[in-house]
């Protein structure tokens, strides 16, 4: 089979064809990647020096790949993410920061992280409210605004204005992704940002909103229906803006839990389904472009309502969690769903197995995802902190070397 790009790599495992290989994927959305101090460990691993270890979400500590590390593994996707918080999409600078662990990196010039009185560090917004909380000895930070926690009415909740794209950062993402289309044969994933479910727990508070969907589900409807209002109106902007550069675009709400779904399939289709929906068919008819959903925990009973809501990609089908069985997924699911992720757990495996236990369930899940194509290999959400550099390099000299459909 003749070598193919990046790019026709991805779009035929997305159309359920046998590439020349398994496609790969580290750090293309926010779920996909490395935490800044595992990445800084593995570069050092690999005698890779100099360049520039970038936060470009900094709640979660994520480290952006340099071309080093994209050419090193033969990653085959690129991120057009959204503006980092603190930066100002007329002039984008970082300024240099140190990790928790003592290491580099740069966070936005326009971040700034105000230390706590229990040793921790906050993140506030211009009005002083506190959006992120680290706290001390901590290697994350955690949301902690809820801008409607206290709205009472449905009325309060029509005023609410959520977040949305400035012209400023529209005209970034524009010029990105013209320079990314233009430099690069790998695929391009477009960020949108959009959440529904779990934005509406975000604004609300989880508690007050799962009590909302039990107890007065109007005012949960109230929420999705603003969530998806305003997402169809800023993605109809977005896509205009980027939708031919483009190949993929990615949005996100976890539905489940390690035990299974956060809600009842009953519930799911009731209150929260057609909002999805209505958003998600929004981006296909206007791009016809393939729809991907980060969809983290055990949401094997809701997985055929997302597809026909008009889910193509999920991600990051979490094996570890109740339901998940990948050998049952593919041939339930495997013809109708691409698989990104799966590929190997960072629960368990990827932090406490040797690199050889590591390379073996590599290989046992391309066995049974890779097969006809629909997949695109990615390990199970972020590598964390605390895994070894060489299990990282196991897996993904394993994805490469196992993956070759020639095989």
């Amino acid at each position: 089979m003749n070598v193919m790009t990046s790019r026709e790599r991805v779009l035929a495992a997305l159309r359920h064809q046998e590439a020349d290989r398994v496609p790969i994927d580290l750090g293309a959305m926010r779920s996909s990647g490395i935490q800044a101090i595992a990445y800084n460990r593995l570069k050092a691993h690999l005698g890779i020096e100099g360049g520039q270890t970038t936060l470009y979400d900094i709640m979660q500590q994520l480290a952006q790949p340099e071309t080093a590390i994209l050419d090193r593994f033969h990653l085959d996707v690129l991120p057009l993410p959204r503006v980092a918080l603190g930066l100002d999409p007329s002039r984008p600078r970082w300024k240099p920061w140190r990790l928790p662990d003592g290491s580099p990196a740069l966070i936005p010039d326009g971040l700034e992280q105000l230390p706590r009185e229990d040793g921790g560090l906050e993140i506030r917004d211009a009005a002083g409210h506190m959006l992120y909380r680290m706290p001390a000895g901590g290697l994350y930070y955690e949301p902690v605004y809820e801008p409607l926690a206290d709205a009472a009415t449905i009325a309060e909740i029509e005023a609410w204005q959520p977040p949305s794209i400035s012209d400023a950062e529209l005209a970034w993402l524009a010029a990105e992704a013209r320079r990314l289309r233009a430099t690069t044969d790998r695929a391009i994933l477009g960020l949108t940002g959009i959440n529904l479910y779990e934005g509406a727990q975000r604004v609300r508070g989880w508690q007050r909103f799962m009590e909302d969907l039990a107890g007065q589900p109007v005012m949960a409807e109230a929420l999705l229906q603003r969530f998806a209002d305003s997402a169809c109106a800023d993605l109809a902007r977005y896509l205009d803006a980027v939708g031919e550069y483009i190949d993929i675009v990615q949005v996100g709400d976890d539905l489940g839990t390690q035990n299974g779904p956060q809600l009842s399939p009953r519930m799911y289709r009731r209150l929260v389904k057609p909002y999805q929906q209505q958003v998600w068919q929004f981006i296909k008819a206007r791009s016809g472009l393939p729809l991907f959903l980060h969809c983290c925990g055990g949401i094997y009973p809701l997985i055929p309502d997302l597809i026909e809501a008009g889910v193509d990609i999920l991600n990051p089908v979490q094996i570890s969690a109740v339901g998940m069985d990948p050998v049952r997924l593919k041939a339930e699911f495997g013809r109708d769903l691409v698989f990104w992720g799966g590929g190997a757990d960072t629960q368990h495996v990827l932090p406490e197995a040797t690199p050889e236990q590591v390379a073996d369930h590599v290989r046992r899940q391309i066995d049974i995802l890779a097969p006809g194509g629909g997949f695109v290999f990615n390990q199970v959400h972020n590598i964390q902190a605390n895994v070894p550099p060489e299990n990282i390099v196991a897996m993904l000299d394993a994805a490469l070397a196992y993956g070759n459909y020639d095989r």
